[in-house]
């Protein structure tokens, strides 16, 4: 998983009815894009670090090509691990 500064961090609950949680990332720790993320949390505006897991993907402000999907984010890595 690779992401930037800007990018929507999304978090699918695994058990169901459960919400999933989105975040802003705000900081990255390597240069390369890699885990762990400084990421501010949509639901409590707070920041805090986070090494995502399987349940977790990465939307991107702009896909390849620059076209942005309906809600300005384009999803172009999907996953966890590193």
């Amino acid at each position: 998983m690779k992401a930037h500064v800007g990018d929507l961090l999304v978090v699918e609950s695994p058990t169901t009815g459960a919400t999933r949680r989105d975040g802003e990332i705000v900081g990255l720790h390597h240069e390369d894009g890699t885990p762990p993320y400084d990421v501010r949390w949509s639901d409590s505006d707070q920041i805090t670090i986070f090494f995502p897991g399987p349940d977790t993907h990465v939307r991107h402000l702009e896909g390849p090509s620059g076209a942005a999907s309906e809600h300005g984010f384009t999803e172009r890595q999907t996953g966890g691990g590193i």
